[in-house]
């Protein structure tokens, strides 16, 4: 089974990707059009991540699971400079039925389920 790929953002930004159709938000404070894909992490790499963009106390935060399969985009894994861990990152936008579950964030990391994209 492939590892399921995850996209941390802010509750407020998924909502208003629910009412459009597609979700372009690359990173925080970053969109698809200015980063050239989105950013997302493996079940492993999804506390380092939320640490460095939301510091020690993320609030308000989900976690998008994301079919690879529903997405039409290409996924490509790349590390930041060469030799680094490498990240899943999606060559564009995400179609709101590609995201399989939503989690709150702190649920997540705990294992457990969510609520329904």
């Amino acid at each position: 089974m492939t590892e399921q790929l995850l996209h941390l953002t802010e509750k407020p930004l998924w909502d208003a990707a629910r009412c459009a159709g597609m979700y372009e938000m690359s990173t925080r404070g970053r969109t698809l059009r200015e980063e050239g894909f989105i950013h997302c992490s493996l079940l492993h790499q999804l506390p380092a991540v939320a640490r460095a963009l939301y510091g020690p106390d993320p609030a308000d935060l989900v976690v998008l699971v994301i079919d690879g399969e529903r997405l039409g985009s290409p996924v490509r894994f790349e590390a930041m400079k060469p030799g680094g861990e490498e990240f899943p990152h999606i060559y564009g936008p995400i179609p709101v039925d590609a995201v399989v579950e939503v989690r709150p964030f702190g649920a997540h990391t705990a294992g457990q389920g969510g609520e329904a994209p």
